[in-house]
């Protein structure tokens, strides 16, 4: 296993501000830059931390927004110069990883390549890593493999991943075949899913080797491909590099891994899947944030910010403050509260996804200096 590790390289996708979080998270201030769970640092250094000892700190790779670089190498600063990916506007996870993990082939071929979002929250570290070195494990026998999480709750906010066969992989005895990747379910049928102990949730955590990982993209998106290609051959040079983002990147399809290589892998039977014990949330709306800062005790009210004045009477859900105004709650239940200097939200957990709606409204009304 040790010497499949030896080359295995962490590539973290750092980029979306997180809507769903505004007007906490912001594109100056995206998700992954801020403290969720009271640690005292980033959702980014504490990615960095469950990596870096798997990988070590010269192989882990940050793909990030240009606007980001600074704040990244300020909470980052083993990480090398080499492996600040930066790009010049979002073009989703496929062009993220992919071009990552094409600039990773041509300086070391045959490497094994691990994405691992920069906003997740993962405890459980010895766990995660298992879950990694079998993953490697069964990307060096050719599979895409993905990390699934054992569900613990009927929950709706999550896409599942459909176990098939067991897989017989040389140093990884918890590899499963992918039957099929769903979509965000109803909660009778998530129900069904926790009872019947076929699916697990998809934690978009995705382990390859890097040519394997290519050959899938070129498969079911050859002009992608080709522009990934073009873009890693000009990369480390930075004569080059320069002229090959402004023309290329642009141009390049804007898709997520998940539907150009875990899906059509899942139907070919190339996609492996290792069921991950370690507790895991992609804090995806303020209810999970509430729910994360309450250890899931319904009834009671998170609080977050530095200095927050929060007066409370019978009142649960989460508060979260960035100003210094004073907070009253008296009698209400399950409500979201999130005080910025320039802009207040106001609703309930159960309507929590729902928040994105509103910053596409904004956008839309050209209100981006809140954005």
């Amino acid at each position: 296993m040790s010497a499949k590790l030896d080359r295995f390289y962490a590539v973290i996708p750092a980029g979306g501000i997180g809507s769903r979080l505004w007007p906490l998270s912001r594109a100056d201030a995206p998700k992954f830059l801020h403290d969720l769970t009271g640690s005292g640092q980033t959702l980014l250094k504490d990615t960095w931390d469950r990596l870096a000892p798997l990988a070590g700190e010269q192989r882990v790779m940050v793909v990030t927004g240009r606007a980001h670089r600074a704040a990244v190498e300020a909470q980052l600063p083993q990480l090398a110069d080499e492996n600040v990916v930066l790009e010049s506007e979002p073009r989703d996870s496929t062009a993220a990883i992919g071009l990552a993990a094409a600039i990773l082939e041509r300086r070391e071929p045959g490497v094994i390549v691990g994405s691992f979002a920069a906003d997740h929250v993962i405890s459980g570290d010895a766990l995660f890593q298992h879950a990694v070195a079998q993953a490697v494990a069964a990307a060096d026998a050719g599979y895409i493999a993905t990390i699934g999480i054992t569900p613990t709750e009927p929950a709706v906010g999550f896409g599942y991943i459909e176990c098939g066969d067991r897989l017989e992989v040389s140093g990884a005895d918890d590899v499963e075949a992918v039957s099929s990747f769903v979509e965000k379910p109803d909660l009778a049928t998530a129900k069904r899913y926790l009872a019947g102990g076929k699916h697990l949730w998809n934690a978009g955590m995705f382990i390859a080797r890097a040519d394997q990982l290519l050959a899938e993209i070129e498969r079911n998106k050859p002009e992608l491909h080709a522009g990934l290609v073009e873009l890693a051959a000009a990369w480390d040079d930075p004569a080059t590099r320069g002229p090959a983002v402004d023309r290329i990147w642009p141009n390049l399809e804007k898709i997520a891994i998940d539907y150009s290589v875990a899906e059509p892998a899942a139907e070919a039977g190339r996609l492996a899947v290792v069921r991950g014990h370690f507790q895991w949330d992609d804090v995806g709306d303020f209810a999970s944030l509430a729910k994360l800062n309450t250890a899931g005790r319904s009834g009671e009210l998170a609080i977050l910010g530095e200095g927050a004045r929060v007066l409370a009477d019978a009142s649960s859900g989460i508060v979260v403050s960035r100003s210094k105004r004073v907070i009253s709650l008296i009698g209400v239940h399950d409500i979201v509260v999130v005080d910025t200097p320039d802009a207040l939200l106001v609703t309930t957990s159960e309507h929590a996804q729902r928040v994105k709606a509103v910053v596409d409204a904004l956008r839309l009304g050209g209100s981006s200096d809140v954005l």
